[in-house]
């Protein structure tokens, strides 16, 4: 099974990225007066999720990838209290609210998951040149435990 070939594989940025798109479509309806404040920091924080979770991927050093997906944590959990002032202004349906915060909670613990088994995700030395390394190597390395990290990737 042919699995981390790149960060687009992994669930949880498929999930951030999707989140992301909902709640640029949702702010749209937000007041204009809201266009320096909420609209753009929800939007900022849930596309960070994502991109720190790319970053991540791209330098898996052990250290450097646990800290990128713990900023990618923080900033699923500064969305979700950007969504909280949504809420609470009535620029968001209840509905809408239950779905996207039901949804950061789920990408919040997908990335403590990964966080935990870090291990898992950065098979080589310290000092290892990733970009060095031709992909099937890099996914001959990650498949030897696609059994135990396979809820990871689509």
């Amino acid at each position: 099974m042919a699995i981390a070939r790149s960060f687009r594989d992994l669930n949880v940025y498929r999930e951030a990225r999707e989140t992301a798109q909902k709640i640029f479509e949702l702010s749209r309806e937000f007041p204009v007066e809201e266009r320096y404040s909420l609209t753009d920091q929800i939007r900022r924080s849930s596309r960070a999720v994502k991109a720190m979770i790319a970053e991540a991927w791209g330098q898996r050093y052990k250290a450097v990838f646990v800290n990128k997906l713990d900023e990618a944590l923080g900033e699923a959990t500064e969305t979700e209290s950007w969504l909280d002032d949504a809420r609470d202004a009535q620029y968001l349906s209840t509905e809408d609210f239950d779905a996207l915060d039901s949804k950061y909670i789920s990408i919040g613990q997908m990335l403590s998951r990964m966080i935990d088994r870090a291990d898992d995700f950065c098979k080589h030395p310290p000092a290892t040149d990733y970009r060095a390394i031709p992909r099937g190597e890099e996914m001959e390395s990650t498949c030897e435990q696609s059994s135990s990290i396979e809820e990871f990737f689509a």
